[in-house]
């Protein structure tokens, strides 16, 4: 190593010559070493290999403004407000787009565990790549923690030691709103589902809700990922005479079969509901297309100085409002490297059990808890699309109706069909 253009170990022979004999030589002596041994740590510590993580999701398509660049953004911030460094290492994100094709988002992560290097991988915005992800992280020792897939399956059948649902999923956005819709007398459902794994469990989770209600399902159609005409679907929608249309979707999928459905006037005739849509989707439909309209949210940017502070920040670096998924991400990597930090270690399995003990108190959320099935519960909220003449600027969209406290607000371990709780 070189400190002002001479080796360390130059620098103190250089200095020996001079300070023999002398009582302030010697200290300036010592000082020089302890100088040399601080510039050698530094060297040992920008020598050392960079702790990787890694970003997957959606980067192009459909899901790309839910997750997308915006989630890497997040994992940087993350990543600075810590420090940028654990363990004397820098930390590295990398990402990629797995383009909502499971054989190629599982070849990339293969590649990040094995030679990549990469210790920790989230977001990923589809529920086949990581479930395909799974049983790969007792194969590499290697942690997963999904910020942007809904499926409850996550923490259900298809739970790990090594992984952790960190945001929202499919019980929490569809209980409360069926029920809500229930509340108002309303029992006969149609549901509109994106044909993959993630469609058919949120519609599972929807039909599980109604009929514990007492509802009726009277239909459903599914149609492809990245679909941009519905007027078949919607027609059939229609043609059921449901009280109720239920969007299985999102994403563009999503936005693209709402304004479709305005377009048409169906509305006006038969209430559209939504489980998952995020401020994102609400930005692309606009105050005037999606006021009144109801749904749950694990977060929003206007909810304190501290939120406000930080959504600008991101708003610096991507010229958008941040969503929930993207704080979600944030926060992930966040306290994953607090648990690195406190654990000592980036072993994957000592990291887990670290942030199982710890409490979430960040920008994301307040008091979280991570459960034996890898949920990470937190209060979420009932929100509204404000009126046009609500808004004060264009990413002023929602209100927050009321708070839903964790206990609610997910499934019951109880209930949890992880291996992980029942063994």
């Amino acid at each position: 190593m070189k400190a002002a253009g001479l080796t360390v170990g130059a620098a103190v022979s250089m200095v020996r010559p001079i300070i023999r004999g002398s009582g302030m030589f010697q200290a300036g002596r010592r000082s020089v070493l302890a100088g040399a041994a601080s510039l050698a740590a530094v060297g040992r510590a920008r020598a050392a290999a960079p702790l990787r993580i890694g970003i997957i999701n959606d980067m192009n398509g459909p899901y790309a403004a839910v997750a997308g660049p915006g989630s890497v953004v997040a994992a940087k911030m993350a990543v600075a407000d810590f420090g940028g460094a654990v363990l004397n290492r820098p930390v590295e994100i990398v990402s990629a787009d797995h383009l909502n094709k499971a054989d190629t988002g599982l070849a990339i992560i293969r590649e990040w565990f094995g030679p990549g290097n990469v210790q920790m991988v989230a977001d990923f915005a589809n529920t086949s790549v990581g479930l395909g992800v799974q049983p790969m992280l007792t194969q590499f020792n290697r942690i997963a923690i999904y910020t942007s897939v809904g499926s409850t399956i996550f923490t259900g059948k298809a739970c790990s030691l090594l992984s952790i649902h960190w945001a929202h999923d499919t019980y929490a956005t569809t209980q409360p709103l069926i029920r809500a819709m229930m509340a108002m007398g309303k029992k006969s459902f149609f549901f509109l589902v994106a044909d993959y794994t993630f469609g058919d469990i949120l519609a599972g989770d929807c039909k599980a809700a109604l009929e514990a209600g007492g509802g009726k399902l009277l239909g459903t159609i599914r149609h492809p990922l990245g679909t941009s005409d519905f007027a078949s679907y919607l027609i059939a929608a229609q043609a059921s005479g449901v009280d109720v249309v239920v969007l299985c979707n999102a994403g563009t999928d999503l936005t693209n079969s709402y304004k479709q459905a305005i377009e048409f006037g169906l509305p006006a005739k038969q209430t559209f509901v939504t489980p998952i849509i995020f401020l994102s989707d609400v930005y692309a439909l606009g105050a005037t297309t999606g006021q009144g309209l109801q749904f749950t949210q694990s977060w929003y940017w206007d909810q304190t100085d501290a939120t406000r502070t930080w959504a600008k920040r991101y708003q610096a670096e991507t010229r958008q409002m941040p969503n929930d998924v993207h704080a979600a991400t944030y926060s992930a990597v966040l306290n994953y490297l607090r648990a690195v930090g406190q654990a000592n270690t980036d072993e994957a399995q000592t990291v887990m059990k670290t942030m199982k003990s710890m409490t979430i108190d960040d920008v994301f959320t307040k008091g979280g808890k991570i459960r034996a099935d890898g949920k990470m519960v937190f209060d979420r909220f009932l929100t509204k699309v404000k009126a046009p003449a609500a808004s004060q600027g264009p990413w002023d969209l929602l209100t927050i109706e009321r708070t839903i406290p964790a206990s609610d607000g997910f499934r019951p371990l109880a209930e949890s069909e992880c291996p992980l709780v029942k063994s």
